[in-house]
């Protein structure tokens, strides 16, 4: 096996000398999370938009409705904040992971 694909892995406190496979070295790295941005959780489409800009909210407060499947899902806020800009519309269709709603700092 090629030795550029060696590897350490640390599991319970002890560590193991691995190999890793090219599909694991040529993964999608994890993005830091921003807690300013709140994203689309599954593929849909925006059907009530329940904040404006400038409004206070609150942890657990409805920002949005959005429907899958035929089904609609409630985008709640994760912390308390101002709502600094909506980045949907009513009817567009979001993909997983994609911005739309953002905090001020």
């Amino acid at each position: 096996m090629d030795e550029t694909l060696k590897g350490k892995i640390v599991v319970d406190d002890t560590t193991y000398n691995t190999y890793l496979t090219k599909k694991y070295i040529n993964r999608k790295q994890i993005s830091p999370v921003n807690p300013n941005i709140i994203t689309a959780f599954i593929p849909g489409v925006i059907k009530e938009i329940l904040v404006k800009k400038g409004d206070s909210v609150y942890k657990g407060q409805p920002l949005l409705i959005l429907e899958a499947m035929k089904m609609k899902n409630r985008v709640f806020s994760h912390r308390d904040g101002v709502i600094d800009d909506i980045l949907v519309k009513i009817d567009e269709r979001v993909s997983k992971d994609q911005p739309v709603v953002k905090f001020s700092d």
